[in-house]
């Protein structure tokens, strides 16, 4: 790794904490620019702006959630698969003391009404959540590990809405339509 992309990495690591622990609008570029330890210009070199920053730390965050939600759901039967998902969790909230809750969720919640783009990400993520959960649902309903009365996608959605505290398809139909 060069040093520009280095120091992009440390930019994005350190607006990440900030962002996940205060939130988007309450963190401050002189915040981070302390914490990477340069100046406003190297910022702006690499990020035109504050919301371009938010952006990428989403999609990073939703780039590295997603490979781990893979991983976790690759398990041999799809009960495991699940019971993998929930102890991890589990464990990441008990790791992080329960505290800054969910960077996504916490996102949507902040930014859908200031800027569509975190909206419209935060909708993809969620998306993607639930139909991957789904498809472990559906293998486990044919293969008699889960209740089969009740459609995957909704079970799935229950299970996302349940961790992030929301209906999420609904909310996010509706974070859509502004």
């Amino acid at each position: 790794m060069n040093s520009e992309q280095f120091t992009k990495q440390r930019i994005l690591d350190e607006a990440t904490k900030l962002v996940h622990l205060k939130g988007f609008r309450a963190t401050s570029l002189q915040e981070l620019l302390a914490a990477v330890g340069i100046t406003k210009g190297s910022l702006y070199y690499y990020f035109p702006g504050k919301d371009d920053l938010g952006l990428a730390v989403l999609e990073r965050a939703k780039k590295r959630f997603l490979a781990t939600l893979d991983e976790l759901l690759a398990a041999p039967t799809p009960a495991q698969s699940l019971e993998q998902f929930f102890d991890f969790v589990l464990n990441k909230h008990r790791s992080e003391r329960f505290a800054g809750g969910c960077l996504f969720g916490n996102t949507a919640l902040e930014m859908s009404d200031v800027n569509s783009r975190f909206a419209e990400s935060v909708a993809e993520l969620f998306q993607e959540w639930i139909g991957r959960l789904a498809k472990v649902i559906r293998a486990g309903q044919a293969a008699g590990q889960f209740r089969a009365d009740i459609p995957a996608e909704d079970l799935a959605e229950v299970i996302v809405s349940t961790i992030e505290g929301g209906s999420c398809r609904r909310d996010f139909k509706r974070m859509n339509a502004r």
